[in-house]
């Protein structure tokens, strides 16, 4: 295992912390690290449900743009490859799966706890959404599919194209998260949401989570190679690494 992410099994639940960095955002080998503990914890019968969280401050900021910008055609297209991947094996996962939003949670962060059955998040003056569109990265149909399912496409449709971001009390008035607590009662509060699924037979529960995602995940899985080439299309595009650009330079300033 790599080391962007510490795990811990409590009572049959696995706690996957990201932790890479103050904002968690996500490079290559942390997106190949989460897919493969979420591969291994599918398989293992010692695990019932999981619970991914932050640290204070930050779920995830997403993916590590400054990181990003520095890899070649082919890394680039590995990273796409694998980032679509990470969504099908999370939205898929058999077992209960609850996101603790431990702080902000734009972008790529946004798009992992919308793979989860249960969202919540920590109260205070932090954001959620898509904002791909203002960074110039194409949203796939497989994203605006995952962000619909939840908040509804009139919702997400308004939202994508503009590239809104949340604060934790608009996405619960939306939808797009269930819980808002103070940051020190998170664990705790997608435990007792994990137990809650733990005590309905488990079997229907799985088969009923996936019917009801049998069409999103159709989704991801048929639009795929399209997906990729469009979000690498653009990424290449002047206009968009322009845009990369100044972001990358007002983060680097900032730090």
């Amino acid at each position: 295992m790599g080391s962007f992410i510490n795990t811990q099994v409590t009572e049959n639940i696995c706690y996957i912390q990201l932790d890479r960095g103050k904002s968690n955002a996500m490079h290559l080998e942390t997106i190949e690290e989460i897919t493969d503990t979420f591969r291994t914890l599918k398989e293992d019968p010692s695990v019932f449900a999981v619970i991914l969280q932050g640290k204070e401050g930050f779920f995830t900021s997403g993916l590590d743009l400054i990181t990003l910008f520095q890899y070649d055609e082919e890394q680039m297209k590995t990273f796409w490859t694998k980032f679509i991947d990470l969504i099908e094996e999370l939205a898929s996962f058999p077992k209960p799966f609850i996101t603790a939003i431990t702080g902000h949670s734009p972008a790529g962060g946004c798009v992992l706890a919308l793979c989860s059955d249960y969202r919540v998040m920590a109260a205070g003056e932090y954001i959620i959404g898509l904002n791909e569109v203002p960074v110039g990265i194409v949203v796939p149909t497989s994203i605006f599919e995952l962000y619909s399912f939840w908040i509804g496409s009139g919702n997400a449709a308004r939202f994508l194209m503009e590239g809104k971001l949340l604060t934790p009390q608009e996405a619960l008035n939306i939808g797009l998260v269930d819980e808002v607590v103070n940051f020190d009662r998170i664990q705790t509060t997608a435990a007792r949401k994990a137990k809650h699924y733990l005590q309905f037979e488990p079997n229907a529960w799985r088969a009923t989570k996936l019917n009801i995602r049998q069409n999103l995940l159709k989704e991801v899985q048929a639009t795929k190679g399209v997906a990729i080439e469009q979000v690498l299309e653009r990424w290449w595009a002047p206009s968009t690494r322009a845009i990369l650009q100044a972001i990358i330079d007002n983060l680097t300033k900032k730090s």
